[in-house]
């Protein structure tokens, strides 16, 4: 059986080079180039989306793709497609960078300029190796072969504003929808996923914060599962430890779980850390939570400015999601857009403590009442936000409008919109 090489290379010359030497390799089938990591990304996860035996068993990155550096591609790639080999092709043949290159999840280094033997030797042994992992995963169905799931992260503009109740809910909608789902607490200091799902548990994010290589198998071991078929990665116990986890962690663990589900939802809490900043920063939807009023509005505004200074996210990027309204606050969705700049939910989420009162007291928020008025907005939000399947996300609700008294109070107490 041939082995199928897909070339990464933006360089014209380097190209040219390195496909008339993989050309002149016994049992070698090179595909068509890509030029940059975005290509070669969108490539794997097409072929992946048609079936994981299309994926080219070997990857030759150049040092000089861009515009991701090639080692933060490399580790992409592994964790996307785990089934696939990436060689690192490279003018810097230190110790130093091939320990690099492995524990970014590389399976060889070669380096330039290219010789045939070396070359060889390093393609067949990867794709030897390749075809081995795909054989074992074959057999235990844990191959991903999809093309990447979609992140939303949830963040509150300010403590107690019902951050996690959303992202319980929609992790939940997700998954009764039949979406793979995964809900990942983030605010690593003071998470309270477990408690509103009334789980114990022993492993946590943090038990995945130092590992270099996120196997499925690992992965599979830090995760919990719920009675409803929802997976979980949890904040530690020990609020201290959360410091465990670097932005850096948190980008490698949101990356697998991102390969692992179709839905990942991360509760960010209401406090920005180096973790909870990378989640906003990757996400697909990054959501803020605030209640109508003024001081979570105020709240909600610094948010979205400090995540602009911080280029972790724009405002136009950031989607306010509004709790507890009701028609009658002086502060509605269409005021709260124009003060922070960003887009509003169209599902707002009505005020109803006592729908939620006794749920959350025991800590059974996955069983509030289907027919609850909260839970209905929250689970028509998921499909406003095209989490669920299209037969089980009708988009429900809407926005309510203020008027121009609600802008002229608001203006007086906030200093201006």
């Amino acid at each position: 059986m041939p082995t199928r090489i897909l070339p990464a290379v933006g360089d014209v010359d380097a190209v040219r080079s390195l496909t008339t030497l993989l050309s002149q390799l016994p049992d070698a089938e090179p595909v068509a180039p890509v030029v940059d990591s975005t290509q070669l990304v969108d490539t794997l996860a097409r072929l992946a989306a048609e079936s994981v035996d299309e994926l080219p068993e070997v990857v030759v990155v150049h040092e000089r793709i861009g515009p991701v550096p090639a080692l933060e591609l490399i580790r992409e790639v592994a964790l996307r497609f785990p089934a696939v080999g990436v060689i690192l092709v490279t003018t810097d043949a230190s110790p130093g960078l091939f320990q690099a290159a492995m524990d970014y999840g590389a399976r060889g280094l070669v380096s330039m300029p290219l010789g045939y033997e070396e070359l060889a030797s390093r393609v067949q042994a990867v794709a030897q190796w390749s075809v081995g992992v795909r054989r074992h995963l074959g057999h235990s169905g844990d191959v991903f072969t999809g093309a990447g799931g979609t992140v939303v992260t949830v963040s509150g503009a300010k403590g107690g504003v019902g951050a996690t109740l959303t992202a319980v809910q929609l992790a939940l909608a997700a998954q009764a929808s039949g979406r793979s789902a995964v809900l990942v607490d983030m605010d690593l200091q003071s998470g309270d996923v477990a408690s509103y799902l009334d789980v114990q548990f022993r492993r946590s994010v943090v038990d995945l914060a130092a590992i270099t290589d996120i196997s499925p198998r690992v992965l599979a071991d830090a995760v919990f599962r719920h009675d409803t078929g929802l997976a979980l990665l949890l904040a530690p116990g020990e609020g201290e430890r959360g410091e465990e986890v670097s932005d850096r962690a948190a980008r490698q663990i949101v990356s697998a779980l991102r390969s692992r589900y179709e839905i990942v939802v991360v509760d960010c809490g209401a406090q920005l850390g180096g973790a909870g900043a990378a989640a906003v920063e990757m996400a697909d939807t990054a959501l803020l939570v605030t209640t109508p009023d003024v001081v979570a509005v105020r709240g909600a505004k610094r948010t979205v400015r400090m995540w602009d200074r911080l280029q972790i996210r724009k405002a136009e990027e950031t989607t306010v999601v509004v709790n507890r309204h009701t028609r009658g606050t002086e502060i509605q969705p269409p005021l709260i857009q124009r003060i922070t700049g960003t887009a509003v939910a169209g599902t707002t989420v009505p005020a109803n403590f006592k729908e939620l009162q006794g749920a959350v007291d025991a800590g059974r928020v996955h069983e509030l009442d289907s027919k609850g008025a909260v839970r209905q907005a929250l689970w028509a939000l998921a499909g406003e936000l095209g989490l669920v399947k299209a037969a089980e996300g009708a988009q429900k609700g809407g926005r309510a409008r203020g008027d121009r008294g609600s802008v002229s109070l608001f203006r007086r107490r906030d200093g201006g919109g």
